[in-house]
């Protein structure tokens, strides 16, 4: 995760490097921003639509159970497939093709996030949703205006994220409610951590990209990626502990 081509202990920055900084993160952020508009209507559209999720999941009446298809599946693990295509193509990948799968990925990821419209109220999805947006909103800020060097807290913040992915596979299997709580709480801690530590990297990007490039189109792209994934993985943390089920 971490770039060592990035100046350890940065010098003073002019205004017009100032300036770059701040076109770069507006770009990544309009990408951000278009992610999410997208991801929330997809989800919110398919998370309604009875006929759209009878597509992905095989619903049991009887036993009020619903379990993912075939299809679901695909949906459920293509957000990774497109992620991993994107981070091994970005310098193959003509920056309009980028932003194509970028937004293919968007949709994607909605589809595959409705189904907290089946497990979770309402209500409590909006309160989380602007819960992780003002936390999210904090932590940005902190990483952007902080004056000390994130690298090594990205490196443990990283160790962990793999330690919860391992704990998330074996509690699919265990089944432990305990453990889903205790992943949940750590997993809050770790992306709020991986949003400040980000944004400070994405500062330094946009130090050193030439705006209005199209290796800067990317790196904003790819900069999008990350705080997305950031802020959808702290959302769905803080909805596994403060989300309301349904009955």
């Amino acid at each position: 995760m971490e770039n060592n081509t990035y100046q350890q202990n940065p010098t003073y920055i002019g205004t017009e490097d100032v300036s770059s900084v701040r076109t770069f993160l507006a770009s990544v952020f309009s990408n951000m921003a278009l992610a999410l508009v997208l991801s929330g209507v997809m989800a919110w559209w398919f998370g309604h639509s009875p006929e759209l999720m009878a597509k992905l999941y095989t619903i049991d009446m009887v036993a009020g159970t619903a379990k993912l298809n075939i299809l679901g599946w695909v949906v459920m693990l293509a957000p990774l497939g497109l992620v991993f295509a994107m981070s091994g193509l970005v310098n193959r990948l003509s920056g309009t093709a980028l932003l194509l799968l970028f937004i293919g990925y968007s949709i994607v990821s909605g589809i595959s996030l409705s189904f907290i419209f089946l497990t979770y109220t309402e209500s409590s999805i909006a309160r989380v949703f602007f819960m992780a947006a003002g936390l999210f909103a904090v932590m940005a800020v902190a990483g952007y205006t902080t004056k000390t060097d994130l690298s090594k807290l990205g490196s443990i913040l990283f160790i962990g994220l793999i330690g919860i992915v391992v704990a998330s596979l074996i509690n699919m299997f265990i089944g432990s409610s305990t453990m889903d709580y205790i992943i949940s709480i750590l997993g809050v801690i770790i992306f709020t951590g991986l949003t400040a530590y980000d944004m400070q990297k994405l500062k330094r990007i946009g130090e050193t990209v030439a705006t209005g490039s199209e290796g800067a189109q990317k790196m904003a792209l790819m900069g999008a990626l990350t705080l997305y994934l950031d802020f959808i993985n702290l959302f769905l943390m803080l909805l596994r502990l403060f989300g309301g089920r349904r009955d």
